[in-house]
């Protein structure tokens, strides 16, 4: 096993990922697993300063506190409005009125600068 470094560029961080590959499922503890925790630490700091995130749609952010909660369509109707304006918001067919993202953030908790992003097409 070659010696850790600061992964420094794009091959670099190749490499990295290429021996976590190798690595995973390591038991923790040992040298292999120690060696794998330490290079997800520096992919984790290589990726936050070079490879950027896209922000949630707001859908995908709506589905997926409907999954986490596990609430229905149903109840997003005391949120959005009728069942038939929940299926238009979550078929992406109307987009959110400020009511809509007001309520989605006091009801749900879900951040308002998610929520005012334009939806992807789907």
């Amino acid at each position: 096993m070659s010696d850790l470094k600061p992964i420094r560029s794009e091959a670099d961080y190749d490499a990295a990922l290429v021996e976590v590959e190798r690595l995973w499922g390591a038991k923790a503890g040992t040298r292999a697993g120690d060696r794998l925790d330490v290079l997800a630490t520096l992919i984790d700091a290589y990726e936050e300063e070079h490879v950027p995130m896209d922000p949630p749609d707001p859908i995908e952010a709506i589905k997926f506190r409907m999954e986490q909660q596990g609430l229905t369509r149903r109840d997003l109707e005391g949120i959005i409005g009728t069942r038939t304006r929940v299926a238009e918001v979550l078929n992406r067919k109307r987009g959110l009125s400020i009511s809509m993202i007001r309520r989605l953030h006091e009801q749900l908790g879900i951040s308002a600068e998610v929520l005012i992003r334009p939806s992807r097409a789907a």
